[in-house]
């Protein structure tokens, strides 16, 4: 079996201390970390101001609760800025056209500044890429069709990282952070830009057609359930919950709300350019956030 490594999840960090300077010269920047034990969003930002279990929880606790949550952010970003290099890279070699092959390599650099600016914040480079969404990342990375890759990662995926990227960078509460995030955004706004442009000039047949449904289904399942990851931080902190905590925690955090917003986003990106998948996922009724009693498995 060939292993997958567009991604590039798997690929170690340098331990030589020259290739590192080398890097951190081409990059413009210093190698020392600003990364600070503290939490970079604060409860507003995951709605645990109104979660009974987080405001009777100490202050250490709840302090580690949102460093727990924020690092989470970190590490996602992390693995997305990754496969972002590898994928743009890929893109290079299936360019159809000189320009085409210029942006990319342009892209890809603009991926590994974007990775060189969140690994500072990080607490400890993660090696768990286990989240299911992280997966389905990988798997779409590896595809061989242009139309799916375009359409799911650069149309949908890099439209939402625009919405994602700006709500991160407002309401962090680490200044040097908030700019790194701002700083994306142009770069992102460019790359779904030029998504959208090669995407209208493929010819969508049947097979893509089903693929990409099948890929926004499964993603837009992993947005119906709610913020997971707020869950699990506080479960990490304060023990294991029951269901019926679980079930009450997610209420208060206003799952469906949560959920339904981030859809309603993702809706529009879709529809867009590419409206035939609307109608079939609405009939599936993917659109819609799950209520919290169905959010704990």
């Amino acid at each position: 079996m060939i292993k997958k490594n567009i991604a590039g999840f798997d690929l170690s960090h340098t331990k030589s201390n020259q290739l590192k300077r080398i890097l951190d010269c081409r990059l413009n920047q210093a190698s020392n970390s600003p990364y600070c034990h503290t939490a970079y969003w604060d409860a507003n930002h995951f709605n645990l101001e109104n979660a009974t279990l987080f405001k009777n929880a100490t202050i250490s606790q709840q302090k580690e609760i949102l460093r727990l949550t924020s690092q989470g952010i970190l590490e996602e970003a992390y693995f997305i800025e990754k496969a972002g290099i590898g994928y743009m890279a890929k893109m290079v070699l299936l360019s159809e056209t000189t320009e085409e092959r210029m942006l990319y390599s342009l892209f890809s650099a603009d991926e590994t500044s974007h990775l060189a600016k969140i690994i500072p914040f990080l607490e400890n480079i993660p090696i768990d890429t286990n989240a299911p969404f992280l997966q389905l990342l990988a798997d779409v990375v590896e595809s061989e069709d242009k139309s799916v890759i375009l359409f799911v990662l650069q149309v949908v995926l890099e439209g939402w990282g625009l919405s994602h990227y700006r709500s991160l960078a407002k309401e962090c509460c680490y200044p040097d952070l908030s700019v790194v995030f701002h700083s994306f955004l142009e770069d992102e706004s460019r790359h779904h830009a030029t998504g959208v442009t090669l995407f209208q000039q493929q010819s969508l047949n049947l097979s893509s057609q089903r693929a990409i449904l099948e890929i926004l289904t499964s993603f837009l399942e992993m947005i119906r359930v709610g913020p997971q990851r707020v869950v699990n931080a506080v479960e990490m902190v304060l023990g294991d919950l029951s269901r019926s905590q679980k079930i009450k925690l997610l209420e208060e955090l206003d799952t469906e709300t949560h959920s339904n917003t981030r859809l309603s986003i993702l809706r529009s990106l879709i529809s867009k350019q590419g409206s035939v998948f609307v109608s079939e996922l609405e009939e599936r009724g993917i659109f819609r956030g799950y209520p919290a009693h169905l959010c704990v498995f």
